[in-house]
């Protein structure tokens, strides 16, 4: 069969109209005018790979509705998040230092504690909490983490818990890494002590979580901003319904609750923000 040759030719502006209303229809994700560069990034692989001729021919295969897995690969390659351990550190010193001693006071009869990583991605948020939770000596607790994302792709590589060099030099502290990861070739894989403390599903924002929690303290972070605004207010609603009362909910640093859910008290917490359920 004669190669296909991939061109990066400017998608036109119908089809481009047309990616956008696709993406908000599959993810709720909603792509400003601006994010020609964006898509074009993370789809031309996925063309590359498909052996179709440009971005407008895969706006075509789209259409058609005859390829399955193809609508899956695009919806998971526009609505998977960069991540790393300990990203953002500020929350996690917050968690270590104000929020979870007097957490942990009350439990101490009990000895649980429920946590969900609402958009997991590769799992560095998730399995970070798990080893801040370890550091603070709660390795005898009932500890539950549930990480969570829309794409089952990259639920696999959370779940498998292999990280390149790369990721575990960006925001992993030399220590974690010896105590928590051992070596596998030119990879890092996390040890069982760890991955068994977290465990990974796929799962829309956009749906009911009713099923889920309820939890201590949940992240959704850099999440809400790719939403639009009835949308977040939404899955502001859920999340809150997903919290014990006084639980936690952790946003990203550029992300509120302001003018979209008036329920939640804002609660500053060393250099950074927590918003607390009634």
């Amino acid at each position: 069969m004669p190669e296909t040759t991939t061109t990066t030719s400017p998608i036109c502006a119908e089809n481009y109209r047309f990616l956008k209303e696709y993406v908000y229809r599959e993810s709720g994700i909603v792509l400003d005018d601006d994010k020609h560069y964006l898509l074009e990034a993370r789809l031309l692989p996925i063309v590359q790979q498909s052996h179709l001729a440009s971005l407008d021919a895969l706006c075509t295969a789209l259409r058609n509705h005859g390829d399955p897995p193809l609508h899956k690969r695009v919806v998971e390659a526009m609505t998977t998040h960069e991540t790393l351990f300990f990203r953002d550190i500020a929350p996690f010193d917050a968690l270590k230092t104000e929020i979870l001693p007097p957490l942990i006071e009350q439990r101490k009869t009990t000895r649980k504690l429920t946590f969900w990583s609402a958009a997991a991605s590769s799992g560095q948020e998730a399995y970070s909490l798990g080893m801040l939770l370890l550091e603070m000596g709660l390795s005898g607790w009932n500890i539950q983490i549930l990480g969570t994302d829309l794409s089952d792709q990259i639920l696999a590589r959370a779940r498998e818990g292999r990280y390149l060099q790369i990721e575990v030099n960006r925001g992993l502290p030399a220590n974690y890494l010896l105590k928590h990861f051992e070596r596998r070739g030119l990879d890092w894989q996390i040890k069982d002590h760890l991955r068994n403390m977290v465990r990974f599903e796929q799962f829309d924002l956009r749906k009911s979580m009713r099923t889920k929690g309820p939890f201590d303290i949940i992240f959704c972070r850099n999440v809400l901003i790719y939403f639009d605004v009835e949308t977040k207010k939404k899955i502001l609603q859920e999340l809150r319904g997903a919290l014990f009362p006084g639980g936690y909910l952790i946003l990203g640093g550029s992300e509120s609750t302001l003018n979209l859910d008036n329920e939640f008290r804002r609660v500053p917490a060393g250099r950074t923000v927590f918003y607390q359920a009634p």
